[in-house]
C-alpha cells in the first residue's frame, strides 16, 4: 500500500492513502507530458544549462499557465511512479521543512517491503538534475534496484523544482539553499528508524551532481560516500562558455549572488565544487563524457584532474569517450509506448550505461553495505 500525498499547489498538500493518485483526463501537448530526456541537454528541465535564459519576455498570465500546467504534469508523474512502487517498495510522497527558512520540501520516500529492523538499511540521498527539474520517471528503473539492493531513497523536490507551484519555483537558490534543502533530507532519514544514519550516500546528476559534491564539502561527515554524475562543478567556466548574462539570468533570476563573476567571485566561488575539492573527505566517485555538450568536457575535465592529484586515495574517476546520449549517457531509455507506461523508462543498456551503473553499484555497495543489516 502506498501513502502518497498529492499537491496541486504546495501550500494546499493533502494526505491520503490510495493506489494511485488520479491523472488529469488531459493536458497541454506542448511538451512531453512525463518530462523525459529527448536528447541532448533536453527535456523539461533542459539539462543543466535550462531554457529559461532563451526565453523571451512572457506576461504574467502566461507565466501562470506555465506553472499551473507544471503542477498538473507532476500529478502524472506522481501516478506513474506510484505505480512503479507497486508490489516492488513502500513509496511516501510527503514534505519536511527546510532547514533555511523553514520553506516545504516535498519529497519521494522509497524503502524495501520488509524492512530489517532499526538500523537495518543504508539510505541514498537521491538528487535530480536541471537548473528547472524534478525527479524524473526516466529513474524509475534505478530507484528499483536500489531497494531491491536494500537502500531507502529519498528524492527531494528542493527549492527551484518544477511542479510545485510559482512560490517553490521563483525560490530558486543556485547552489546556496536549495543545497540546505537537500542536507536536510539527512534530518528526515534520521527519523526513519529503519535507517541507519551510519550509512547514508547521495547522488546526483548534472546541476544535482554540483549539490551532491556542494553536501559533502560542506558536511565532510554526513554522508559516507557521495556519487557525482556529469556534474557542473565551474561557473566561472560555464558563464563564460554559455554566455554570462543568458546563464546568469537562468541560474539566479532573482539575483541572489549580487551580480556576475567579476563583480562577485567569492559568491561564484563558493558555489564551484571545483573550488571545494580540498574540503573532500568521503569516497566519491565522478563519472563524465568528452561528448557532452552540457557540461562542456573543458569543465568537466577540470573536476577530474583535481580529484585525481589531489584527492587520490578517495576519489574513483571515469571519462567516456563518446557515450551514446552524451550528457544523459547513463540516463536514455527505451521510449516504448506512453510516457505512463514503466516500459518507456526501460534503459537503452549500451555499454557504456551498463559499465556507469555497474561502477555506481559496486562504489556504493562497497562503502554503504546495503546487504548487512547493521553497520554496528
Amino acid at each position: 500500500m502506498l501513502r502518497i500525498v498529492v499537491a496541486s499547489v504546495l501550500a494546499s498538500f493533502t494526505s491520503f492513502t490510495a493506489t494511485q493518485p488520479t491523472v488529469p483526463a488531459s493536458l497541454p501537448q506542448t511538451t512531453a507530458v512525463a518530462g523525459q530526456p529527448q536528447g541532448q541537454g533536453a527535456g523539461r528541465g533542459q539539462g543543466a544549462a535550462g531554457r529559461q535564459g532563451g526565453r523571451g519576455p512572457q506576461t504574467p498570465e502566461q507565466i501562470k499557465a506555465r506553472r499551473d500546467t507544471e503542477v498538473q504534469r507532476q500529478i502524472v508523474t506522481d501516478a506513474t511512479w506510484a505505480k512503479a512502487a507497486e508490489d516492488v517498495m513502500t513509496m511516501e510522497k510527503t514534505t519536511y521543512k527546510s532547514r533555511v527558512g523553514g520553506m516545504t520540501i516535498p519529497v519521494f520516500v522509497f524503502a524495501p517491503l520488509q524492512p530489517r529492523g532499526d538500523k537495518g538499511h543504508p539510505a541514498i540521498v537521491w538528487v535530480h538534475p536541471d537548473i528547472r527539474g524534478h525527479v524524473y520517471e526516466y529513474y524509475i528503473p534505478y530507484v528499483q534496484e536500489a531497494v531491491r539492493r536494500g537502500y531507502v531513497v529519498i528524492a527531494p523536490e528542493y527549492r527551484g523544482s518544477v511542479g510545485y507551484g510559482a512560490e517553490h519555483y521563483d525560490a530558486i537558490d543556485y547552489g546556496g539553499a536549495e543545497v540546505d534543502d537537500v542536507l536536510t533530507a539527512v534530518d528526515y532519514l534520521k527519523t526513519m528508524p529503519m535507517v541507519d544514519p551510519e550509512r547514508i550516500g547521495i547522488i546526483g546528476w548534472s546541476h544535482g551532481g554540483m549539490i551532491t559534491l556542494l553536501s559533502a564539502a560542506r558536511e565532510t561527515t554526513t554522508f559516507k560516500a557521495a556519487v557525482a554524475m556529469v556534474p557542473v562543478t565551474n561557473l566561472f567556466q560555464r558563464l563564460a562558455w554559455k554566455g554570462v548574462e543568458r546563464q546568469h539570468m537562468a541560474i539566479d533570476p532573482a539575483n541572489r549572488y549580487g551580480g556576475l563573476p567579476n563583480e562577485q567571485q567569492d559568491v561564484y566561488k563558493e558555489r564551484s565544487p571545483l573550488y571545494q575539492v580540498d574540503k573532500l573527505q568521503i569516497p566519491v566517485l565522478v563519472h563524465v563524457a568528452r561528448n557532452d555538450r552540457d557540461v562542456n568536457f573543458e569543465e568537466a575535465e577540470q573536476i577530474v584532474d583535481a580529484l585525481r592529484s589531489r584527492k587520490a586515495a578517495l576519489a574513483e574517476t571515469k571519462i567516456y569517450d563518446a557515450p551514446q546520449g552524451g550528457h544523459l549517457f547513463d540516463r536514455q531509455y527505451a521510449r516504448v509506448g506512453q510516457p505512463t507506461d514503466l516500459d518507456y523508462y526501460t534503459p537503452t543498456n549500451t555499454p557504456e550505461q551498463r559499465d556507469s551503473w555497474n561502477r555506481v553499484w559496486t562504489f556504493l555497495d562497497w562503502n554503504l553495505r546495503p546487504y548487512q543489516g547493521s553497520a554496528r
